[in-house]
């Protein structure tokens, strides 16, 4: 038997590269703890902007919608010439004319949906959802995504989508045509969209789905596991591990079995730097800290009571965190990384100490948050977005310049409330379970945003940020709502949605030849034998 080979490790702490002449050597990594920057999709003001949307339900439907926003030019027609005679003098009618308004241009837009596929992806409710980045541009070649689906019938499900929009000549196809004909809304099938298998690693319902990058999934579930997998041939590198609670009592009418306490891992966030990474389960009052690069666990940081008194999270409240994601919103971008209670949202620094609460004075539930780029990291920095029961989208600037001082009897500062999306003043009442924000750049430097929300009403409502409505007013007044965005449609699904995830198309490259996989080695060059535990 040949002895096995020894496995060299670099300065970093990464695995070193092969030596191999013919393989070409990657260029040096960033520093660890400077999360890359946002990338915006380039608009073309010609061409209509193409948005793929993938909507879980409770009901076991797994629906994907098209989105397609184009831009009119709307002229308005210039006053007419008014001629005015002076009858001062009836010898001479003196007439003068009026000067003609000039024609306003103005750009409306408009969103249409239609169907990609509709079907039941699995046995129960689906949970989560995850986009992979797009694969790397090829001559000649179209990108793909991966979707994948976590349901509470333990299983993951694998999709290979294609990130351009569907063809034409499909819409033509006379079998598509008495589909379309047959359903009562419009279908625009993408035949390249595949379906890849199915992961079966977990043993609980399946909470929290996350592609760090193309070339791993992490995956979490109320197994008290997070699983660690190569996508490049789907095997099972790692499983993190984590501990179940102890119960210090349990109420009179509980009914669950031996070993039926509350265990499991609510959510997990990885830091850009693909280096760390906190989880939150349940039953625990605590947050807990793993190092990627060596599989183990870092260290575990117990909440405070005083934290979660001002959280509104009592005595007899489970003191849970729900989400965590991580962020920057300061200019310098300083990270950060939020964690959500039942009815308040709390931002720690990376001292891991809480920094502020986010919700101050508004009683409601949260749902959902994730951190919104408003440009240059280095210039703008970033908001955090909060969904609510009440049908809201709530956008807070969490930098220190920006909070409000602690109330007196309390310790943690409040976030500033920017403005609003949705809500009642929008026709909107239902709770917004889940939303995503889409950046898009015109070109001229100007940043604006596609935000789709979903909820369990089944409205899938697609709305644009514009310019500057997310930008704080330095006006030292006390903050007010203010309404954002504009609602360029909406989309009934006819299903309880649970979860939502979407992405721009990116437009189809002259002469491009579909393939069904690709999948190569340069996928997965983030230190593969590094991961192999």
């Amino acid at each position: 038997m040949a002895p096995k080979r020894k496995r060299e490790v670099a300065v970093n702490g990464d695995a070193a590269e092969k030596p191999n002449a013919a393989k070409k050597v990657k260029a040096p990594p960033a520093k660890a703890t400077a999360p890359p920057k946002s990338t915006a999709f380039k608009l073309n003001s010609d061409a209509p902007v193409s948005i793929q949307i993938i909507a879980g339900s409770y009901d076991r439907v797994l629906h994907g919608i098209a989105v397609t926003i184009k831009t009119t030019e709307v002229t308005s027609e210039p006053l007419a010439e008014v001629e005015s005679t002076d009858k001062t003098d009836k010898k001479k009618s003196k007439k003068s004319k009026t000067a003609a308004a000039a024609p306003a241009t103005t750009t409306s837009q408009t969103a249409s949906f239609a169907d990609t596929f509709l079907f039941n992806a699995h046995n129960s409710a689906i949970r989560c959802l995850a986009i992979s980045p797009p694969s790397a541009p090829a001559p000649k070649q179209t990108q793909k995504v991966l979707l994948a689906t976590g349901s509470t019938d333990e299983r993951i499900n694998i999709y290979n989508l294609s990130a351009h929009p569907p063809s034409t000549r499909s819409a033509s196809d006379p079998d598509a045509q008495l589909l379309s004909s047959l359903a009562p809304r419009p279908i625009l099938e993408n035949t390249k969209n595949r379906e890849l298998g199915t992961l079966l690693h977990h043993t609980g319902n399946i909470t929290r789905l996350c592609f760090p990058n193309r070339s791993k999934l992490l995956s979490s579930a109320e197994d008290s596991t997070i699983g660690v997998t190569r996508t490049r041939d789907w095997a099972l590198l790692h499983n993190f591990k984590c501990p179940i609670p102890k119960v210090y009592g349990r109420p009179s009418g509980d009914t669950a079995g031996v070993g039926g306490t509350p265990q499991g891992v609510n959510d997990f966030a990885v830091h850009p730097s693909n280096k760390i990474m906190i989880s939150v389960s349940k039953g625990e009052r605590c947050m807990r800290l793993w190092n990627l690069e060596t599989g183990k666990k870092s260290r575990v940081l117990n909440f405070e009571r005083a934290m979660l008194n001002e959280a509104g999270e009592g005595k007899h409240s489970t003191g849970e965190a729900r989400r965590i994601v991580w962020g920057s919103s300061s200019k310098g971008g300083e990270d950060e990384f939020a964690l959500t209670f039942d009815r308040d949202v709390v931002v720690f620094g990376m001292d891991c100490r809480p920094r502020c609460r986010v919700m101050g004075d508004i009683k409601t539930k949260v749902h959902e948050i994730k951190y919104v780029q408003l440009g240059n990291e280095e210039e703008d920095g970033a908001l955090l977005a909060v969904s609510t029961e009440d049908g809201r989208v709530l956008f807070f600037d969490t930098a220190e310049e920006s909070t409000r001082p602690a109330p007196e009897g309390k310790t943690l500062a409040t976030a500033k409330l920017v403005g609003q999306l949705g809500g009642k003043d929008a026709g909107v009442t239902g709770r917004v379970k889940d939303f995503v924000i889409l950046p898009v750049d015109d070109g001229k430097g100007k940043r604006s945003w596609f935000v789709a929300t979903a909820g369990s009403d089944g409205q899938i409502r697609v709305w644009r940020l514009v310019g500057d409505e997310l930008k704080a007013d330095d006006d030292g007044k006390e903050e007010s709502t203010k309404q954002v965005g504009k609602l360029l449609g909406a989309y009934g699904t006819q299903n309880r949605i649970t979860c939502l995830e979407g992405f721009v198309m990116i437009p189809k490259p002259d002469g491009a030849e579909e393939s069904e996989y690709e999948f190569d080695d340069s996928e997965d060059d983030d230190g593969d034998d590094s991961d192999d535990e």
